[in-house]
């Protein structure tokens, strides 16, 4: 029997991480019961940090980890699903082609950024996506000491007025002083659709993230869109025109195009629908889960954010499920009551709120006091030592908060 997960990201670690559990808890051999992930590379990006300074430093090695908890690692990139022949086809860093066949599939494919068809955004947008977009963007940071203080040089315009878009930006000007020096005239815009900032945070914690803003030097642009980018700004969609050199996208994520070889119901953001055990209806031995997945997390009408604080236990749910069903033991519901967010505001501190009302909690620096707590020791792997390990991924525990 094989469970095949593909994606190495938060969802696809704990699901590994889940299934191995249940396995050495019913005591099934790994040849019994092969586990294999599939990845281009064995690391986990901290997807959530690079927004910050040395994208290059956040990435995590995986290969140890899963290794000692004997699941086997496929390198490569999945390119074709055949759900009726249960096959994954996979495309090698040497260029060949192979297929491996499952019984049971964990389809963890994350998300990708939205990148709308407006002029320019191709040839002249950065973004803090993927670990390479990241360093693509912290080069061209640094390669602005190099030019001359002037056509929008010290200007960043961000567009999107979400986390990533607040995050991106309330961290730039402690990032470009380091860069172009203190008496740099930096000026940090971002651009947001909507009326308000931070649309989703509600009206308690909005309050907070404006004066955050305030205070860092971070100027709004509300109701408002990129029209067009070209070499020496943009263009608004209400006609400003703002002289910069960089432009940060960070407005809105879609699942991975993978999803859309799995012949089911998605939604608006391509994910596909599942149950509450995180299978696929209709598709026999498919699971899905993290980015990939549109998932009730209770019976009140909430669902599952494109988030690694919900990819991880619902990683956990998938994982165990794929391998609860191949071993014969009941499966378990996923259910993710508890939900808190921790929003960095650069040098303003952070934001920490509990529950979907978005009720906050702390503010400043003892926020962000958690807040690095978060990501430097909360959203990483578990070490490579197999009891430890498999005890991290019992998905009634796992949390990544």
């Amino acid at each position: 029997m094989r469970i095949i997960i593909i994606g190495a990201g938060f969802a696809g670690m704990y699901a590994a991480l889940s299934a191995a559990r249940l396995r050495d808890i019913q005591g099934v051999s790994p040849e019994q019961l092969e586990i294999a992930l599939v990845a281009p590379e064995p690391v986990l990006v901290v997807r959530p940090r690079l927004y910050e300074p040395k994208p290059e430093t956040l990435s995590a090695p995986l290969l140890d980890v899963l290794k000692a908890i004997d699941v086997a690692y496929v390198q490569g990139s999945a390119e074709a699903i055949n759900t009726e022949a249960q096959t994954v086809e996979i495309a090698t860093a040497k260029g060949t082609r192979k297929k491996l066949s499952y019984d049971r599939l964990v389809v963890a494919t994350g998300s990708r950024l939205f990148r709308p068809n407006i002029p320019g955004l191709a040839e002249h947008g950065f973004s803090v996506d993927t670990i390479d977009d990241a360093i693509a963007l912290d080069k061209h940071l640094h390669g602005l000491a190099k030019r001359p203080a002037a056509n929008g040089r010290d200007t960043v315009v961000v567009a999107g007025g979400g986390f990533t878009g607040i995050e991106a930006a309330t961290e730039m000007p402690a990032r470009l002083r380091d860069i172009l020096g203190t008496n740099a005239r930096t000026r940090i815009v971002i651009v947001e659709r909507n009326n308000a900032i931070a649309p989703d945070m509600g009206e308690g914690a909005r309050p907070i993230i404006e004066e955050a803003l305030r205070k860092v030097g971070v100027e709004t642009r509300l109701g408002a869109g990129v029209a067009s980018l070209d070499g020496s700004g943009v263009t608004l969609s209400d006609g400003e025109r703002i002289e910069t050199e960089t432009v940060i996208w960070a407005a809105g994520i879609r699942a991975a195009p993978l999803t859309g070889q799995i012949p089911a119901g998605r939604d608006n953001f391509g994910r596909l629908l599942v149950d509450r055990d995180l299978r696929v209806p209709g598709v026999a031995g498919v699971f899905a889960t993290g980015d990939a997945a549109r998932a009730a997390c209770d019976d009140e009408g909430n669902h599952a954010l494109m988030s690694c604080q919900h990819a991880t236990r619902m990683g956990a749910f998938a994982g165990n499920n794929a391998a609860a069903e191949l071993l014969g033991v009941p499966t378990r519901p996923y259910h993710q009551k508890a939900y808190v967010t921790c929003l960095d505001l650069g040098e303003a501190g952070a934001l920490f709120t509990r529950g979907w009302e978005r009720k906050v909690e702390m503010v400043g620096d003892v926020a962000k006091k958690t807040k690095r707590e978060i990501n430097t020791v909360w959203i990483y792997p578990p070490k490579a030592e197999r009891a430890a390990a498999l005890a991290s991924a019992d998905p009634e525990r796992v949390t990544a908060l």
